[in-house]
């Protein structure tokens, strides 16, 4: 009994299949020339499904029989797109009892299903490079050189507390008052005048006119 879990990544209902002639520069493959786009070879389903591999396979679309299966891996080698569209592409098919490759066009009858065809390959090789490439502990992020070393403090206020009650670390309220005399110089009430200019007696009246 097959034990494996499988899980359909994609699945497209059209997708047509077309003879590629031998490629005869390094330049890229180009749909122009596979002919006739309209008298393609076969027509049927797609599917990309994920077991302990991931295999793109073209099957009947009411039997299930494969016609062809591209094993897929992170390197994208199995599927090239074409150049002068993107609605088509390169599939290397291979057997899998004798393990011979070919190459064969694939087309999309819609461009949004060849986009979702796209991305549920982008989506698969992003799982499984980070599962291949876990963080390690130098990627995690380092503390700030400005923050002081040791545990973190909660400097938040507590129920009941204001601004006014909390003592500072190192300062008294003496040191606080004496700095706040120092900057406004003796208040009336000290009783002291030093620092502070006498007031001038006002000037004396001129004498009434009898």
């Amino acid at each position: 009994m097959d034990d494996e879990i499988e899980s359909i990544l994609y699945m497209c209902r059209e997708v047509m299949v077309y003879r590629v002639p031998p490629r005869t520069s390094n330049a890229g493959y180009r749909a122009e020339q596979w002919g006739d786009l309209s008298q393609y070879l076969w027509k049927g389903r797609m599917r990309i499904i994920e077991t302990k591999i991931c295999v793109i396979k073209l099957e009947d679309s009411t039997t299930g029989d494969v016609f062809a299966q591209s094993p897929y891996d992170i390197s994208g080698a199995a599927v090239e797109p074409v150049l002068d569209s993107s609605r088509y592409f390169v599939l290397r098919v291979e057997d899998a009892e004798s393990g011979k490759k070919a190459y064969i066009g694939i087309g999309f009858a819609e461009r949004s299903d060849a986009f979702d065809f796209n991305v549920a390959l982008q989506d698969y090789t992003k799982r499984q490079k980070a599962l291949l490439n876990p963080p390690e502990a130098s990627d995690q992020p380092s503390p700030s050189p400005h923050l002081p070393p040791g545990p973190k403090q909660d400097f938040s206020l507590k129920a009941g507390e204001t601004l006014g009650s909390i003592s500072i670390p190192g300062g008294s309220s003496k040191r606080s008052a004496k700095t706040t005399t120092d900057l406004l110089g003796p208040t009336k009430a000290s009783g002291s005048s030093s620092g502070i200019l006498p007031l001038l007696p006002p000037p004396p009246t001129a004498p009434k006119r009898r």
